[in-house]
C-alpha cells in the first residue's frame, strides 16, 4: 500500500460514521501524521495547501471535525487558544510549555490509565479523559536556568 492509499482503518472509520473517503479529508490526514506536533486548523491548512492549493480553511475546519467525530484525531484544548489536534490515539496526556507554546505528548509510564489513578465519585461515568501538565519545555527550561547562571 503506498503512502497516498487510505489504510483499512482509517477507511472502515470514516465509513462506519457514514462519511465519504474524500481527497481533501486524506491530504488533512496526512498532514497530521507527516508532523505529529499538534497543528492548528490554521497550521494544517498552510501545510495541506501546499499539495492542494485550492482546499478553503473551512474545508480543513471540517476535514478535521470529521476526522475527530471519526476518532482518527482529538481535540487538543489549551485554554482559549485555538483548538490543536493530535494523531496520537494512544492513552497519554499533554505537556504544555507556558513560555514557547509547544505541546508534547507524555505516554503513561505504566499500564495505569487516568481513570485507574483518580479516584472518581462513586457511580460516576467517566466518558473522556485528558490529562494536561503545564510548566517550561526542557528547551525553554534550559534557557532560563542559563541565563539565571549569567545573571
Amino acid at each position: 500500500m503506498d503512502e497516498k492509499t487510505p489504510s483499512p482503518a482509517y477507511d472502515e472509520s470514516i465509513s462506519l460514521k457514514g462519511f465519504r473517503f474524500t481527497k481533501q479529508r486524506r491530504e488533512v490526514f496526512d498532514a497530521l501524521m507527516a508532523k505529529r506536533d499538534h497543528p492548528t486548523a490554521v497550521e494544517v491548512f498552510m501545510r495541506v495547501k501546499d499539495t492542494m492549493p485550492s482546499i478553503s480553511l473551512a474545508t480543513v475546519y471540517n476535514c478535521l471535525e470529521t476526522l475527530t467525530e471519526c476518532g482518527l484525531v482529538r481535540h487538543v484544548n489549551i485554554d482559549r487558544q485555538s483548538s490543536r489536534y493530535c494523531a496520537n490515539l494512544e492513552d497519554h496526556g499533554h505537556f504544555f510549555c507556558d513560555e514557547c507554546g509547544l505541546v508534547i505528548d507524555v505516554p503513561l509510564k505504566s499500564k495505569l490509565r487516568p481513570r485507574d489513578v483518580w479516584k472518581v465519585p462513586a457511580q460516576a461515568i467517566v466518558s473522556h479523559e485528558e490529562v494536561a501538565l503545564r510548566g517550561l519545555c526542557p528547551d525553554c527550561a534550559r534557557e532560563k536556568k542559563e541565563s539565571q547562571i549569567t545573571n
